[in-house]
């Protein structure tokens, strides 16, 4: 009997087949709520669906699809595993796609410094093996996070994630970890804003650590996100990053940065930390990793590699396909230099949403760095807050995110009640592509504010 896969099975309407979906999957299902269309094909940064719509894509798969759908090279290397004969599952015995791909990735580290961990396919695989890690090497238990970060949903990374909403109905979570507030230039934790805010910050987490009356025992590591993501798009200021990094260096603590979103150029650089120029003890490696297949990947400074072996296992570790088309990615995100893309991509939209927020107000702040960016929508009639920020208007963003839909914009909110708007577009896009978000973007607020507030 022969079978083949239904890609290719007779188009209904989209309707057609939210509506299967809903009567088979479970509840948790997220994204087609907020994005109702089903796919049909994608190429680039353009999605098509089953009833022949044409969306322009700045969701990027949460950012996994750092070259966009189906690049050609991507392709081309899932067919030529196909036709070598090399296993698909290899577990974590190694091949010669396996070591060219190590080596690659190794090279933008600093060299021998640095070993790497394949762990399970997603980022909160690898987050769960550096908690694990650090607590093997140190004998300690406690862990520092931030509030507002973002490092999975499996239980011992979501213990160390700031989101209350998919804690309220797991109790029992991992112990012994400690949140402290996380530099916000806009929405300062402290009340104070700008730069003195984020100085506060980094005095509080220091005088913390070294306070021998704190309450809290020396912890084994700290976790963040050198740009927090799914908390809003907040990056680090670079002098936080550099005290985090001496304290941790100086108590014996492990630094672990989460870079599953701000990794592989999206920030300007080939990972968020670089701009800061520190070392971090562990870097936590998904999504774009794999060239937008499952990978999921630590890298570790050596001297930390407690391990014993089988000390962490994971089946899915060896995922040939994945090992291709990642070894291909950072082929080309070295040749095409697109973190210098991204870098100037960025500020283009930067400059022209900053140019938008002069026309629509309800825009109280855009940040980020790179192709990593977030517009902090606000109900600028409302009175400031101590920093100078406007209150979050999470029902307009909510209007803006459909408008954008209805106007064939693909792209996620995030942030403190998901009122801020995201853009994590493919590293590669061209200006075109970006002058042609700004023009559908500037439609979809309109039309937004004139269903929400008339």
């Amino acid at each position: 009997m022969t079978f083949t896969t239904p890609v290719k099975a007779v188009l209904a309407s989209n309707k057609h087949f939210l509506d299967r979906q809903k009567a088979m999957e479970s509840n948790v299902r997220s994204y087609p709520r907020k994005l109702p269309f089903v796919y049909a094909k994608a190429q680039g940064v353009w999605v098509t669906d089953v009833e022949g719509n044409e969306y322009l894509d700045f969701l990027a798969g949460a950012g996994t699809l750092a070259l966009g759908h189906n690049h050609p090279k991507l392709i081309q290397a899932v067919r030529d595993v196909l036709d070598s004969g090399l296993p698909l599952h290899t577990l974590d015995i190694t091949s010669p796609l396996k070591d060219a791909f190590t080596e690659e990735l190794l090279s933008f580290f600093p060299k021998d410094q640095y070993i790497l961990q394949f762990t399970g396919p997603s980022g909160a695989d690898a987050n769960e093996a550096a908690i694990k890690l650090a607590k093997t090497y140190t004998g300690r238990t406690n862990i520092i996070a931030f509030s507002g970060g973002f490092h999975g949903m499996t239980h011992g990374a979501l213990s160390v994630t700031g989101n209350l909403g998919a804690k309220q109905a797991v109790q029992g979570l991992m112990p012994g970890v400690q949140f402290m507030p996380y530099p916000h230039v806009y929405r300062c934790p402290f009340g104070i804003g700008g730069e003195a805010g984020a100085k506060a910050v980094e005095r509080y987490f220091e005088n913390f650590i070294e306070d021998v009356e704190s309450g809290v025992v020396k912890p084994a590591a700290v976790i963040l996100e050198a740009i927090q993501g799914e908390g809003g798009v907040v990056p680090a200021p670079i002098s936080f990053l550099q005290k985090v990094r001496e304290v941790t260096q100086k108590h014996g603590i492990l630094m672990i940065v989460d870079e599953v979103q701000a990794g592989f150029c999206r920030s300007g650089k080939m990972f968020a930390f670089e701009h800061a120029g520190i070392e971090p003890d562990m870097v936590v490696m998904s999504k774009a990793i794999g060239g937008s297949l499952p990978l999921a990947v630590l890298a570790i400074k050596k001297e930390f590699d407690a391990w014993q072996p089988a000390g962490h296992t994971g089946t899915f570790r060896g995922n040939q396909l994945a090992m291709a088309t990642g070894y291909v990615s950072l082929k080309i995100m070295r040749e095409e230099n697109l973190a210098q893309n991204a870098q100037q991509r960025g500020e283009y939209l930067t400059n022209a949403l900053n140019e938008l927020a002069k026309e629509f107000p309800c825009i109280g702040n855009v940040r980020g760095k790179g192709l990593m960016m977030g517009i902090d929508i606000v109900d600028e009639h409302q009175a400031k807050d101590n920093a100078g920020a406007y209150p979050a208007d999470s029902d307009l963003a909510v209007a803006i995110q459909k408008a954008c839909f209805n106007n064939k914009l693909l792209l996620e909110r995030g942030g403190r009640g998901g009122n801020v708007v995201r853009i994590l577009c493919a590293v590669n896009i061209t200006q075109a592509e970006c002058e042609e978000f700004i023009k559908r973007f500037r439609q979809s607020v309109a039309d937004a504010l004139k269903a929400v507030r008339g």
